[in-house]
């Protein structure tokens, strides 16, 4: 039985019960799990980490991968949500299976890079024969541990929606095909590599039976669900406007609050939506650099913390950030709680929490999230010599704080997705430019 061992790391961040922090020590690894933390530790296969920060792999809850074709698009650079969607359904339409795999591909080698080891993507349009699977692969080619969630959209413009006709479906076939890549691709088992969820879009893109069947549909399959929540002053309005509530009400009346539902964004939760979060054990994915960008607002992560509520982290689609850096969304999130509520207001530490163990916490992965014995062996190695941490006093604060930008290596179940910086599963230089190619067919 083969094992490795990462050897003399400066820190080894654990994010155990007690957020230990262990200095020189290493991490040993058998078949996958994490077998030992401690010092003196020897294996078949050394990694060294001298000089190095060790951290659970970062985890992202929320992402729209095919939008890393859309990046900087004219016309929505300066629009809130809904012009910007109006500015931006129309080249989505464009897409097929090819743009659906390669911005999948192209969306998780970036995550990878910046540290992370498990990312979610919400896919809620499916055009010129997309099918979910097509993310499902391409996570295949990187590597990482894949969450997909199968979105959809029923409600189009001729029915007082927002997205264009030609991107909506009949809602029996959505249905139908939630039922099929649940039954093909979920797997319950620990250490599973794909775990499929249900994703209605947004209400003002489905209709409240829709949101309502998929829930019941969930719970008989046992995934998960996942939407967009009060986003910003907008989406509070068509809620108020079109279902006479506010969201957190619309969502505990159709069955979209528990232990298996986190929502995206949640910028606009009042007080008791708070608290109807903590009580139930509903999950947030937080997108400060989206919301920062779209013009959203700030999040109120600190009261949802303060409340008991679990917060995540999620990079956005990259046509709404533009960027899918991680390690970076953590950081703007720790600066945008400082804004809102004061210096003190989060630390690196904390902020470095919700974007590892919150973010296992979330998606409902008890065996991730911490260096420990018996959990899964998803790990990010930063390397802290170079200029970026030059002259840090505090390594893991540091991280946070200065970087660096990308990780040294990255394990996903013990096997390296980065070595040294590069990719081990696919060629970068080749797909930036198949990439680069098919977005420039979309902009003629």
């Amino acid at each position: 039985m083969a094992t490795t061992v990462i050897k003399n790391a400066d820190v080894v961040v654990t994010m155990d019960a007690q957020r230990r922090e262990l200095a020189q020590a290493d991490v040993l690894i058998r078949d996958g799990v994490i077998a030992a933390v401690g010092q003196g530790l020897s294996g078949d296969a050394v990694i060294n980490a001298a000089g190095c920060v060790v951290t659970p792999g970062l985890v992202n809850t929320h992402h729209h991968l095919y939008q890393t074709l859309t990046r900087a698009v004219p016309g929505g650079q300066d629009a809130l949500l809904f012009g910007w969607l109006q500015t931006l359904y129309p080249i989505w339409a464009q897409m097929g299976p090819e743009e659906i795999f390669t911005s999948a591909q192209v969306g998780l080698a970036e995550l990878a890079l910046s540290g992370c080891t498990l990312s979610s993507d919400h896919l809620y349009m499916y055009p010129n024969g997309a099918r979910l699977e097509d993310t499902i692969e391409a996570a295949k080619t990187i590597g990482l541990r894949f969450h997909p969630t199968r979105g959809s959209m029923s409600i189009g413009e001729s029915d007082g929606g927002l997205p264009p006709d030609s991107l909506v479906e009949k809602e029996a076939a959505i249905l139908q095909d939630c039922i099929r890549v649940v039954d093909a691709f979920h797997d319950l088992s620990e250490g599973a590599m794909v775990r499929v969820g249900l994703a209605p879009c947004s209400p003002f893109s489905v209709s409240r039976e829709l949101m309502r069947d998929t829930a019941l549909l969930a719970r008989d399959k046992g995934v998960m669900l996942h939407t967009h929540l009060a986003e910003n002053d907008e989406d509070i309005s068509y809620s108020l406007e079109k279902f006479g509530c506010r969201p957190g009400q619309y969502a505990e009346d159709l069955g979209w609050t528990g232990q298996d539902v986190w929502h995206a964004h949640c910028v606009k939760l009042d007080r008791q939506e708070i608290d109807l979060f903590a009580r139930s054990g509903t999950g947030v994915a937080h997108c400060p650099c989206s919301n920062c960008r779209l013009g959203s607002g700030i999040a109120p992560v600190r009261q949802m913390r303060d409340a008991g509520v679990k917060v995540a982290l999620g990079v956005d689609g990259s046509a709404s950030n533009d960027a899918g850096h991680l390690l970076d969304e953590a950081r703007q999130a720790m600066l945008l709680q400082r804004v809102a509520n004061g210096a003190d207001a989060m630390s690196a530490r904390e902020v470095l929490e919700i974007a590892t163990l919150g973010g296992a916490q979330v998606l409902g992965r008890a065996d991730l999230g911490t260096l420990e014995v018996g959990k899964r062996a998803d790990i990010a190695i930063w390397d802290m010599s170079g200029i970026a941490a030059a002259g840090s006093w505090d390594p893991v604060a540091a991280l946070v704080l200065t970087g660096p930008h990308n990780v040294r290596d990255l394990l996903v179940e013990g096997r390296h997705v980065v070595r040294g910086g590069y990719l081990t599963g696919v060629e970068l230089g080749a797909l930036i430019e198949r990439q680069n190619t098919l977005a420039r067919a979309l902009m003629t």
